[in-house]
C-alpha cells in the first residue's frame, strides 16, 4: 500500500481499508497459531499497513 493512494482517499474509505487490514491480520495470526502461515514477514507488513492507515486517518480528521 502506497502513501500516495491513501492520501487519495477519503475517511470512509480509509475506515473500510482499515477494517479489512484488521481481518487480514487477524487471519494471519490465526493460521499462525495453527503452523499453517508459510511466510511471517506478511505479518510485519499487515501491521505497518494497519499503522500507515491509521495514520492518515488521524491526519484527515485534524485538518476538518
Amino acid at each position: 500500500m502506497k502513501n500516495t493512494e491513501l492520501a487519495t482517499k477519503d475517511l470512509i474509505a480509509l475506515n473500510a481499508e482499515l477494517t479489512e487490514l484488521l481481518k487480514t491480520s487477524f487471519k494471519l495470526r490465526m493460521q499462525k497459531g495453527t503452523q499453517q502461515l508459510t511466510n511471517t514477514s506478511q505479518l510485519g507488513k499487515t501491521k505497518r499497513d494497519i499503522a500507515r492507515v491509521k495514520t492518515f486517518i488521524t491526519q484527515k480528521s485534524v485538518q476538518k
